[in-house]
């Protein structure tokens, strides 16, 4: 059995990818798209029909709407393969607003709806702000369910739980990424991988959190950067995986056994937390990386998005 396969005894392999052409060879179950990731889909030349088509489809109409219209048709082709759920994402420069968030997100349901995409295969994709996060919950108690993404922090995770979120991206690449470079010369990369790994260990902490208290949030460990990452978060509800990686993990017949087990959370002793706006305000400034890696991370989308409306107005 080749780690892929293993991996999906105890997890949710999700693709990473706005290249659906590359989803049907890895069988996932989900997959999730982003700014990012559907700018560079549109760059390839077998997607190029796609921006253009619509471009000329709807011109004359508000750029939003047009990349809203893009988007939704990235998405309808990716569940034409995968059985599940595509995550589709609200443009960023909205994360700090939450009733704009809740418009857009309605308005893609509503373009999925007139596709004939029932919105429980369809998560709406929110910056993990305190806007996100309460635009979610506005949501979730409409029917729309939310992933939140660019989540980095142990306060972020609570706050999604008490919004009852559907589920939860939490990063783990990008917090190696920054404890990496933080600590510069001194990083020791056989001290830190694993488990040991920053980006695993703060994923643990919320899986451990979670079932402890019996929380229906759903984890997504996401933003992988190496499958020894992959392997130390088996058991994780969901992962969502690169072509890439999903390459090595299909290519590799190492032993991948769980490494996450709801079980042995409920015997650990773990503090029930709550956090309002303020508690929530303070404890994400006091976590430098989470702090800047949420902002990096909005900008970095931010910027793609308006990419993706330059190559839209000037197809």
């Amino acid at each position: 059995m080749n780690q892929l396969d293993a991996l999906k005894q105890y997890t949710t392999v999700v693709a990473d990818t706005g290249d659906f052409r590359q989803i049907e060879t890895y069988k996932p179950t989900d997959a999730t798209t982003n700014p990012s990731l559907i700018l560079r889909a549109v760059r390839k030349p077998e997607y190029r029909a796609l921006l253009t088509e619509t471009a000329a489809r709807y011109r004359g109409g508000a750029v939003d709407e047009i990349v809203d219209r893009l988007l939704v048709r990235f998405g309808c082709e990716i569940l034409s393969i995968v059985p599940g759920r595509v995550s589709t994402e609200v443009d960023a420069r909205l994360s700090f607003d939450v009733t704009a968030t809740v418009a857009r997100a309605e308005r893609l349901i509503e373009m999925y709806e007139a596709q004939g995409i029932h919105a429980n295969r369809v998560l709406i994709k929110v910056a993990a702000t305190w806007e996100g996060i309460a635009a979610a919950g506005q949501l979730e108690r409409k029917g729309i369910h939310t992933n939140l993404t660019l989540l980095f922090s142990f306060c972020q995770a609570v706050a999604c739980a008490q919004a009852r979120v559907r589920l939860i991206s939490p990063f783990v690449g990008r917090i190696y990424d920054w404890y990496k470079k933080a600590a510069g010369p001194n990083w020791v990369e056989a001290d830190n991988a694993d488990a040991n790994d920053p980006g695993v260990r703060s994923v643990s902490t919320i899986f451990h959190y979670y079932k402890k208290f019996g929380i229906a949030t759903q984890i997504m460990g996401a933003s992988f950067r190496n499958t020894g990452q992959i392997a130390a978060l088996a058991g994780c509800d969901l992962l969502t995986i690169s072509p890439e990686l999903l390459a090595e993990l299909a290519a590799s017949e190492a032993p991948l056994g769980r490494a996450l087990d709801p079980q042995q959370a409920k015997g650990m002793d773990i503090e029930h937390m709550h956090y309002d706006e303020a508690a929530f305000r303070f404890a994400l400034n006091q976590d430098a990386m989470a702090t800047d890696k949420l902002a990096e991370g909005i900008r970095a989308f931010c910027a793609d998005a308006e990419s993706l409306d330059q190559l839209l107005l000037s197809a």
